[in-house]
């Protein structure tokens, strides 16, 4: 599932699943997921221009059969548990003695990553199936577009543990209405769409918040923030 490039994204409440794409976000910077999920901010930048156009070839709803595996393209998702909801961009049905077994596949751009960002996100998935289907899903796997590979992942413990512990933190920031302060961290910064946007020398103020200043300042005819 891709990032939400297209429009502003509508934050969600108690009653609104949060996106399976805003754990990745969340992963990545909660700050990043607030701004986004919750003050509705975006900007595009190479990387997110590239990862759409991927998305864009594999969100394509239909199924078909690869090799005896039934595929399944753009499968709608959700979680009741952790309140999720979302698409997948592939999930395989692999014939096992119980049946078939669901296994997401997700698109990125780019190549393996050093932090879990994706791997949450593609474990939420797997989250969702194993409450859709009523089975357990034991793994999935994300396709790079830079390399063209796939990259097995196992849900184990900890990435389990990972991804409902970020979808805990998230719903708290939606439900609280509260974005997180910036924290600067140059790997992370200058590779985010929102640096511009998230200002994080500027220590912590919500971007929102920023603009809100800004405007009553002027209003007053004083300096801006």
């Amino acid at each position: 599932m891709g990032d939400p490039g297209t429009g502003a994204a509508v934050p969600a409440t108690e009653s609104e699943p949060i996106p399976l794409s805003a754990l990745q976000h969340a992963v990545y910077c909660l700050r990043q997921a607030a701004l986004i999920h919750l003050e509705r901010l975006w900007e595009e930048n190479r990387f997110t221009a590239e990862g759409q156009v991927l998305h864009r070839v594999a969100d394509k709803p239909g199924g078909r059969q690869v090799r005896g595996v039934r595929r399944q393209m753009a499968l709608p998702l959700a979680c009741r548990r952790l309140n999720l909801a979302g698409v997948a961009d592939v999930v395989e049905f692999h014939r096992s003695e119980g049946g078939e077994v669901p296994f997401p596949v997700e698109f990125k751009r780019g190549k393996p990553k050093a932090h879990r960002a994706d791997e949450v996100q593609l474990c939420a998935q797997g989250l969702c199936l194993e409450e859709m289907f009523g089975c357990a899903v034991p793994a999935g796997a994300l396709f790079y577009g830079e390399t063209r590979r796939r990259q097995e992942v196992p849900f184990d413990a900890e990435l389990r543990a990972l991804t409902e512990t970020t979808a805990g933190a998230l719903a708290d920031v939606l439900r609280t209405q509260r974005t997180p302060p910036a924290h600067y961290k140059a790997s992370l910064c200058r590779a985010c769409s929102l640096l511009e946007l998230c200002r994080p020398q500027l220590g912590g103020r919500s971007a929102l918040g920023y603009r809100r200043s800004a405007v009553e300042a002027l209003a007053e005819g004083q300096p801006g923030p």
